[in-house]
């Protein structure tokens, strides 16, 4: 036999084969006959641990969703206004910090002309 490389491509197209060949193989044939099944003694099912608290109904889930979404969207508003806030007051201070040192600036022409 020959050694030889296999393209991507090649390689790709035969995991497709494989796997649908692993769904179109039946399943009884991957499992145990029916006597077989049947022979084997069955075990109680162990009991889970009870949970600590009651499953919640749909309605309950959906008003701890909405509410986790509210103080969510909160975080966001107050974050925006923080940051709003803060460039607001950068902005002014730079305009005073230019306003005191440039006392000239744009003030027109204020040399005497003849």
């Amino acid at each position: 036999m020959s050694e030889q490389l296999i393209s991507r491509r090649g390689a790709f197209s035969l995991l497709g084969l494989g796997a649908a060949l692993g769904f179109a193989v039946p399943t009884t044939l991957l499992t145990e006959s029916d006597a077989e099944a049947q022979m084997q003694p069955t075990a109680p099912a162990p009991s889970a641990p009870a949970p600590t608290a009651p499953p919640m109904s749909g309605m309950q889930q959906g008003q701890e969703q909405q509410t986790g979404r509210k103080k969510r969207r909160q975080a966001r508003h107050t974050g925006r206004t923080k940051r709003r806030e803060a460039r607001h007051t950068g902005r002014t201070q730079r305009r005073e910090a230019r306003g005191k040192s440039d006392k000239l600036y744009m003030k027109g022409n204020t040399t005497k002309q003849q």
